[in-house]
């Protein structure tokens, strides 16, 4: 079949403006929050991937505490889907037009999870039990103390993630610090560091930083038992390993999530864990509990613990 040169730029024309409506339908609309260092570079990072994976510069509005929820509305009106990024994002979201879906990310618990789409800067229980699993294959049990207020949906993932792995989930709740010592001290007197693990969740009660992180640290060394953690910064005070975020893939997964919906498929509701992770090692640690890694083995991390 021939075209006569008209029908050529008919059609020329025709597939250029489909492209150009495509690229235009992909333009996201993020919002985050505009925040100091160092947050503010995980924010960058996330919208770096979301530009990747769209192939569209994303509009980006930065929200600070002074924002006008009636000046933002008005802003997003013509939005079709909405990123948007942090608490003060998810704040602003809960503001917007219902008829726009939004897609949640860049925070760790989220009220209401079920309800929305996103996914969290909680990394899956199951990937740290199959690192656990990975270095050391002896490992029955996970032992962990958790605030139900909190983190009732993430110990209900770890259940099944543990299950899976063929491996015990030891759980005590605790609903304060006095409540938290108390639950370790009773996950102490019964563990045994040749099967057992303890996991320190993201948990402000149970995990919480001046009084009771110490207390562990101290304990598991004492002991000999392995810990691992879902804060890379857990690692650089003694925990064994830790998982934290990818920023860069995890704004290419908001952004898959987000290009979803706005091309009509049906949102999946939930926020979801974070899969997106990179991964810390202490060396010290390791070497402590008789885990002696080879080199190749501890460049698989993507950072170690005391640095050079």
């Amino acid at each position: 079949m021939r075209f006569t040169p008209s029908t050529v730029v008919r059609i020329c024309a025709l597939l250029l403006g489909l492209l150009g409506g495509r690229a235009h339908a992909q333009a996201l609309t993020v919002l985050y929050p505009d925040i100091g260092e160092p947050y503010r570079t995980v924010f960058m990072e996330i919208l770096q991937g979301i530009e990747e994976q769209s192939r569209a510069r994303p509009r980006t509005i930065a929200l600070s505490a002074g924002s006008d929820p009636a000046e933002l509305r008005n802003a997003l009106k013509n939005g079709k889907v909405v990123i948007a990024l942090g608490r003060q994002g998810l704040k602003a979201a809960s503001m917007l037009d219902p008829a726009q879906a939004v897609v949640i990310g860049g925070v760790g618990t989220v009220p209401d999870a079920d309800r929305l789409s996103g996914i969290s800067l909680t990394p899956d229980p199951a990937l740290l039990f199959a690192m656990l699993k990975s270095l050391l294959p002896g490992m029955r049990r996970v032992l962990v103390v958790y605030n139900p207020a909190a983190n009732e949906g993430q110990i209900r993932l770890a259940r099944e993630a543990a299950r899976n792995l063929g491996l015990e989930l030891v759980a005590l709740e605790a609903r304060d610090l006095a409540g938290a010592a108390r639950a370790y001290e009773a996950q102490f007197a019964a563990a045994d560091g040749r099967r057992d693990a303890l996991w320190l969740p993201q948990d402000a009660t149970t995990v919480e930083e001046t009084t009771i992180l110490p207390l562990v640290l101290k304990e598991s060394w004492s002991r000999n038992l392995p810990v691992f953690s879902s804060s890379v910064l857990h690692v650089k005070k003694g925990v064994l390993f830790g998982l934290y975020p990818n920023n860069v893939q995890l704004g290419r997964d908001l952004a898959t999530l987000a290009l979803s919906l706005q091309n009509g498929e049906t949102p999946k509701r939930g926020v979801t864990p974070l899969r997106a992770v990179r991964s810390a090692l202490n060396s010290r640690t390791a070497s402590h509990i008789g885990l002696n890694l080879v080199s190749s083995q501890q460049r698989s991390f993507d950072a170690v613990f005391p640095e050079p």
